[in-house]
Order: structure tokens, then sequence, then C-alpha cells
């Protein structure tokens, strides 16, 4: 199980953006890089591609590595180290280490 899941909320703890807040889009390279939504954007120049598209210069995310980032938790409204439980019903369920509560 990783620790960082597409649909978290993280916070980027290293870089141009830290300390921003964002939603993660999608965990690509085996778990190692992970987009997140409007964060460490990057210009990139796009060529007409038809005649009803518009070229010009636009902003993308680009993935960032997974150890720069940690998960928000929600409860203590801080970021988290992530660690993990067997619940009731044998699932492991992700946690959040300093307060106990589930992600």
């Amino acid at each position: 199980m990783q620790k960082i899941k597409k649909n978290d909320i993280v916070q980027i703890i290293k870089g141009k953006d830290k300390g921003k807040k964002g939603k993660v889009l999608n965990v690509i390279e085996n778990g190692k890089r992970v987009l997140v939504e409007g964060l460490n954007l990057a210009k990139k120049h796009k060529r007409q591609s038809s005649q009803d598209q518009k070229g010009g210069i636009i902003s993308i995310e680009v993935p960032l590595a997974i150890s720069n980032l940690m998960v928000f938790c929600k409860s203590c409204s801080k970021p988290a180290r992530v660690g993990f439980n067997i619940a009731k019903d044998k699932t492991k369920v992700r946690i959040c280490k300093s307060c106990k509560e589930a992600l």
C-alpha cells in the first residue's frame, strides 16, 4: 500500500512551492513521482494544431518527487507522516502518525 494516493490532499515541503497544498491528480513512475493540481507549473510553448485551437505559451503541471510531499491530515490540520493499521474487518488502513486518525 502506498503512502500517497490519487485524490489525496498533500502539502509541498520542499522546492519553489513550499507550503502550498493541492490535490493529487496522478501517481506515475511506480509511485516515485506525483502530479499535483495547480502546483509545480512550467511554461510550455504550444503550436497551433488546427484552425480552432490557439497556439502560444501555456502553463502545465510537472511531476514532483514523492519525497517532497506530505499528506495533509484534516483532523489535526497539518502535514502528517503516514502509518498503517489493521482494521477490525482485516483491511489495511492508512493513519496519521500524530493523531492516529484514518486518512
